[in-house]
């Protein structure tokens, strides 16, 4: 068995422990990161205030910039997440991130795992966009959105990718809101390289709120988002030796009891089906204008497709 294969049983024991009894015998918690041990600031370093004795951070936007840190250190899958509290009011054209990339790295081929939140006008319901790319597929969009059930701009709430050489879960308050498996058809476009972690905050008036319709309103800036809660279980990635080792990994004392799991609980399952019937708004599997033929990890689910038809007929067609 390879050295690389190895690591990999290892993380998905590891991690999976946040939301199973048992792996190897064992349940440990995952242990935080505080902001200043795992990471640095990316842009706009003057809206960059570490607080909560630098464990925690908040970043802003306002009249002469946005914001945005990256981890230290790259990552070979794990499970990353992070606490987050949106900015209040109206935030139309404000984009807040939690992800994933290599595109410093990788400018031409890079990978990327989304949270993006996308802004917020009175009177409607928050929106969470994911979305996923392997290899620079910037091409093939697989995006989806979900309103969400709280207010997140009232206090924290958690947000976590688990990520693996077969498999990406999103994970919101611990339930996850999306699954995917990576299939040999997807070939590069499945997230494979070694990546940093993310959290920026940016105008996105051309696109994010409303499709583009609600802009950006300076007025009620600053506009600020705050960081907590970080956890960096992954293997860190070596420039120097272009390896990972398993002495650098987190809970790297799990020693896997079987061959790694890509499947949900049956419990992640219910509540998976749950949310998703329930609160999704677009998904690039269903609409069938965009890719007449899905693309080869979408797995066809009558609930999901007849509440999207219901939410957006145009878009999905009638359920009637």
């Amino acid at each position: 068995m390879s050295r690389r294969l190895i690591l990999c049983m290892l993380l998905v024991c590891s991690t999976s422990v946040l939301f199973h009894s048992t792996c190897g015998g064992q349940n440990p918690s995952l242990s935080m990161v505080s902001f200043d041990h795992g990471f640095n600031p990316l842009y706009g370093e003057d809206n960059i205030i570490p607080y909560d004795d630098n464990n925690s951070v908040q970043i802003s936007m306002d009249e002469r910039t946005s914001s945005g840190f990256h981890s230290k250190l790259m990552y070979s899958n794990g499970y990353f997440q992070t606490s987050l509290k949106l900015p209040e009011n109206y935030t139309a054209g404000v984009v807040v991130t939690f992800y994933a990339c290599n595109s410093q790295k990788y400018p031409f081929h890079r990978d990327e795992i989304d949270f993006e939140f996308l802004g917020h006008i009175h009177g409607q319901k928050w929106l969470l966009q994911t979305n996923f790319y392997g290899n620079g597929s910037t091409n093939r969009g697989r995006e989806e959105r979900y309103d969400l059930w709280f207010d997140p701009s009232e206090d924290f709430h958690n947000y976590g990718i688990l990520w693996t050489q077969n498999r990406i879960t999103y994970y919101v308050d611990h339930v996850p809101i999306r699954h995917v498996k990576r299939v040999d058809s997807m070939g590069g476009d499945f997230p494979s390289k070694e990546m940093s972690l993310y959290g920026t905050i940016w105008n996105g008036s051309n696109w994010a709120t409303g499709g583009g319709q609600h802009k950006l309103d300076l007025t009620y800036g600053p506009f600020v988002a705050k960081y907590s809660g970080f956890v960096l279980s992954g293997c860190p990635f070596h420039h120097d030796t272009q390896t990972i080792t398993i002495s650098g990994c987190n809970n790297s004392n799990m020693v896997a009891s079987s061959a790694a799991d890509d499947h949900l609980t049956q419990e992640e399952t219910a509540e998976l089906h749950t949310f998703r019937s329930k609160w999704i708004t677009y998904s690039y599997c269903y609409d069938f204008k965009r890719y007449a033929v899905p693309l080869p990890e979408c797995v066809f689910n009558s609930d999901e497709f007849r509440h999207l038809q219901h939410f957006d007929p145009w878009t999905f067609g009638s359920a009637k």
